[in-house]
């Protein structure tokens, strides 16, 4: 077995392969046969929320009774049992998932409401609006929480929806014990973090905020929905509460001064969005009017030749370096540099300070880089640098093979140090994996197969 197959954590059981790989087993067809019959079934039923969550949550359970029951998992341990329940889910909502995330009108509209008032919120509200003291306040830092939380809709299973919230409490909740640590305050507890995750879940405003939360409600197995996991999953659904529900009051603010901070804020939004859609249409009517006069390709031709004259000196098209050294020189006069690469956590680092578990970051991190680099230079119509490649990279560019192999992912947790992103909890994966032929399987095998805390 390969290590790019298994968790980080060595005692961690397999959970998505591990499954696949017991259902193509000869002695498996009767379960491939019922997960089938039961998504066919499912899929054919007009949507109903409670009826949904509860077909799903007693298939669950009685497909794991019948798991243990069973020959190919005689002898498993009870974490190697929990395993193939996490397998089984992932498999039948990554399947389900466009017939039941976000398919009640309510929830849809829920959705809309509360993405509009965050959206408002946001341009206005101050961490001391939450009476969140100024030990605690530590915005550049509730970036990495927010980015966590913005993941949620990257992924379908449960489960690893849930994870993208895990790791946003679980960023805040070190933040806040490493803050009270330095100032010897009292260790935090609930009243210090609600109003830090109501702050970073404004900030980041996630899309289809209460449409994730509600699938997580319904289609989690509710065994597993517990302990730390159902903690701050239910201090997430206080913040969805409190933010649909938020007022002058709520925010310590004047109601005067909220009503016209909400005003402002509608003003601003309105006008981002029809400035936009004014030269959409702009453009589109100056594209049809019958009046504009369409000139010969001969005077265009010469018109655009002497124009080209004399803007050229004016309107040159600055180079990579340019642009480079152009910022460069701007950063050099700014007095806090430094915090321009806050967001950059890699960037003094020592080779010594280096984990493996920061390899996947880095080159996701340098993909990203990339892409953006050469977007930008093909944007402005100059030569694409190419960098010189080392020996081991040109080796390795002559054996196109590898390039094949499915582009891996993960996802982190802190641990109980605060040292984000050492603690390796799950693997994310952009390959295709599919169950036995025979019945005609094939699973698009979603990002993020999660192993949460036990």
């Amino acid at each position: 077995m390969e290590n790019s197959d298994v968790f980080s954590s060595s005692t961690a059981p397999l959970t998505w392969h591990d499954f696949l790989e017991r259902m193509r087993h000869p002695s498996a067809v009767d379960f491939v046969k019922a997960i089938k019959s039961f998504i066919v079934s499912f899929l054919n039923n007009a949507p109903d929320a409670e009826r949904d969550s509860a077909a799903v949550q007693e298939f669950f359970g009685n497909m794991e009774a019948a798991f243990r029951a069973h020959s190919l998992w005689a002898g498993s341990s009870e974490e190697e049992l929990e395993s193939v329940g996490e397998g089984l889910e992932k498999y039948v909502m990554t399947k389900l998932f466009t017939r039941v995330f976000a398919s009640m009108p309510e929830d849809v509209k829920a959705d809309e409401q509360l993405h509009e008032k965050m959206a408002l919120i946001q341009q206005f509200i101050r961490p001391e609006n939450l009476d969140i003291k100024l030990t605690f306040q530590n915005e550049t830092s509730w970036l990495l929480a927010q980015k966590e939380l913005q993941k949620i809709n990257m992924y379908k299973a449960p489960r690893d929806k849930l994870v993208c919230i895990l790791n946003c409490c679980k960023v805040i909740s070190n933040l806040l014990i490493n803050a009270s640590l330095a100032s010897n305050e009292d260790h935090p507890g609930a009243d210090e973090f609600l109003p830090v995750l109501i702050y970073v879940t404004i900030k980041a405003n996630p899309p289809q905020l209460h449409s994730n939360l509600s699938y997580i409600q319904r289609f989690r197995r509710q065994t597993h929905l517990v302990a730390e996991a159902a903690y701050f999953f239910t201090n997430m659904l206080s913040v969805e509460s409190f933010i649909m529900n938020i007022d002058a009051k709520a925010l310590s603010m004047d109601e005067t001064e909220f009503e016209k901070n909400m005003e402002s804020a509608r003003a601003l939004l309105s006008g981002l969005s029809k400035s936009s859609d004014t030269q959409t249409q702009a453009d589109q009517k100056f594209e049809h009017d019958p009046n504009v006069s369409v000139e010969s390709s001969e005077t265009k031709s010469k018109n655009d030749e002497q124009y080209g004259k004399n803007q050229s000196s004016i309107n040159k098209t600055p180079s990579i370096s340019d642009l480079e050294n152009k910022g460069a020189n701007m950063l050099l006069k700014e007095n806090e540099a430094s915090q321009v690469f806050r967001d950059f956590p890699f960037l003094y680092s020592q080779a010594g300070d280096l984990t493996v578990g920061d390899v996947e970051d880095l080159l996701n991190n340098y993909k990203q880089l990339v892409f953006k680099y050469v977007s930008l230079t093909k944007g402005l119509g100059v030569k694409i640098p190419s960098p010189s490649l080392s020996k081991a990279q040109c080796q390795n560019s002559e054996q196109p093979e590898f390039a094949k192999e499915p582009e891996m992912r993960e996802a982190h947790l802190t641990d109980n140090t605060g040292n984000y992103g050492e603690v390796s909890v799950f693997r994310l994966e952009n390959s295709e994996s599919k169950m036995p032929e025979e019945v005609g399987f094939q699973s698009q095998c979603e990002e993020g197969n999660v192993s949460p805390e036990r």
